[in-house]
């Protein structure tokens, strides 16, 4: 799978254009500032990964679910659906498709209401609202908004095929892959192969480990004009982290998000 990326639905179909995917979110950017958007998809991302976490999920599958559900937003407004039901329909989903084991639809359930509940609190005052039926409804709309491009390119394998070039670092490599991790929280996975995302995380792992590899760098074949804009991507998430307090301004925010006009009935 790893050497048919460019014949593969991700680089053909969802490798997108920065001018498309600002165009697609206007109906969103009407109402939310491009901040308070950015802000929205740190927290359903930091959902995602608490929820696959307590379901004991792989990063990899955690990583896909995160990627499908940014891409139905890139095409879609948040008013389609709300964020609280597609983030677990997308772990549904991706536990199937990375084949880790369909997730019985009572423990994603319950899982998804404890983590609420437990987790969340500050964000919701009601509990989890879904039950499995508007999960696996969810789901095919979901689907169809993919166009069925389910395979998902992470940049975990040429982190690690990189990282064997330069000679196994732990600590290069532990940072490097959390980086990997928190640029899932930023719209690179939309916009840039996978490769040089793992390059750009390298990169910034580099510059914090102050870590010499100028010389490394400069025999990769690769347009490090592009690294450079998925490194400005990243750190940018980092300058808006170290002022946004989430449990504190997320309620607001989830009030001012465009909502579907129907609720669940309990």
């Amino acid at each position: 799978m790893a050497g048919n990326f460019w014949q593969s639905s991700h680089y053909q179909q969802w490798v997108l254009d920065k001018q498309d995917l600002i165009r697609e979110r206007q109906q969103d950017l009407s109402v939310l500032s491009d901040e308070e958007y950015q802000k929205i998809f740190i927290f359903f991302s930091n959902f995602i990964q608490t929820l696959g976490e307590q379901l004991k999920l792989r990063q990899q599958v955690i990583a896909t679910a995160t990627v499908y559900f940014k891409r139905f937003y890139a095409r879609n407004s948040l008013k389609c659906i709300d964020p609280l039901l597609l983030a677990p329909t997308c772990i549904f989903l991706a536990s199937k498709v990375e084949e880790f084991g369909v997730i019985s639809n009572s423990r994603l359930i319950t899982t998804c209401q404890t983590v609420v509940k437990n987790k969340f609190s500050y964000a919701y005052t009601q509990e989890f609202p879904y039950r499995t039926n508007h999960i696996l409804e969810c789901e095919f709309y979901l689907l169809e908004n993919l166009d069925c491009c389910l395979i998902v390119y992470q940049p975990y394998r040429p982190l690690l095929q990189l990282l064997a070039d330069i000679g196994n670092e732990d600590q290069l490599l532990a940072l490097a892959w959390r980086v990997v991790n928190d640029s899932l929280r930023t719209d690179v996975c939309l916009l840039y192969p996978p490769y040089q995302i793992a390059i750009g995380s390298l990169h910034i792992a580099c510059v914090v480990l102050q870590k010499d590899l100028k010389s490394w760098f400069a025999e990769l074949n690769v347009d490090m004009e592009k690294i450079q804009e998925i490194v400005r991507y990243i750190v940018s998430l980092f300058e808006l982290w170290k002022t946004y307090d989430e449990k504190k301004d997320i309620q607001a925010l989830l009030a001012k998000m465009p909502k579907p006009k129907t609720q669940p009935s309990r």
